[in-house]
């Protein structure tokens, strides 16, 4: 695994109908949209999850973590923790959970400011919460190492 600072990171944006999902190097400290990936219930295609893991092959997984305004933990918190233990069980990658609220409510911010839709379910926005993530992430990476 390369050292801390020079990783490529994978980050999920849990979601019961859309998983997002991004990627980024920690050393530029940014990530991309890859995809949105259909979901049922919080279940996914685990053939698409596995490719994608495989074409970036990330040196960490990060899952958002939908913790509640005062810190408690949701349903929506045990599932974004099965599915995290799930991709490292299934494809033997760490993995790591992130405090991601407010995630979702910046990336609908981010698509309107950009003019976009507010039809959400069509033109989603998890995979630019999975950035956001991701980006906060390696703030706090940043922040901890200064």
């Amino acid at each position: 695994m390369p050292d801390a600072g020079n990783r490529r990171v994978m980050a999920f944006d849990f979601g019961t109908r859309r998983i997002g999902v991004a990627a980024g190097q920690e050393l530029l400290g940014t990530g991309e949209p890859l995809a949105m990936i259909p979901a049922r219930d919080g279940i996914p295609d685990w053939s698409v999850v596995e490719k994608l893991l495989e074409e970036w092959r990330p040196d960490l997984v990060l899952v958002g973590l939908p913790l509640n305004m005062d810190d408690t933990e949701n349903e929506m918190c045990a599932r974004a923790r099965k599915f995290g233990n799930r991709i490292h069980g299934r494809f033997h990658y760490p993995v790591e959970m992130v405090d991601e609220r407010l995630t979702s409510f910046e990336a609908k911010g981010d698509v309107m400011a950009r003019g976009g839709s507010r039809d959400f379910g069509r033109h989603g926005v998890d995979d630019r919460a999975a950035v956001l993530i991701l980006e906060t992430w390696f703030r706090e990476q940043d922040n901890s190492a200064g």
